[in-house]
């Protein structure tokens, strides 16, 4: 392949794993609705921390996949 193409492709790559990463190592974002001021807050419950968007399409994604591959026991995660 010649061109942009490849370079761009490597790039979104790299970004991907990067966001991975932090979404690994640092679930937690800061709330952008209260910016830590509201101690009222619906969205991050007033601590001013909310779960990235990339920890909870994991976490969906996760359990999509557990609950697919445990066919015997359907209510395995009644406990969350």
């Amino acid at each position: 392949m010649t061109g942009p193409l490849p370079l761009l492709l490597a790039g979104l790559a790299f970004a991907a794993q990067a966001y991975a990463l932090a979404c690994w190592l640092a679930p937690f974002g800061a709330c952008t609705r209260c910016r830590n001021e509201d101690p009222l807050c619906r969205f991050c419950d007033g601590t001013g921390r909310r779960v990235r968007l990339g920890r909870r399409a994991w976490t969906y994604l996760s359990r999509l996949h557990d609950d697919a591959h445990e066919p015997d026991r359907p209510n395995h995660r009644e406990g969350r």
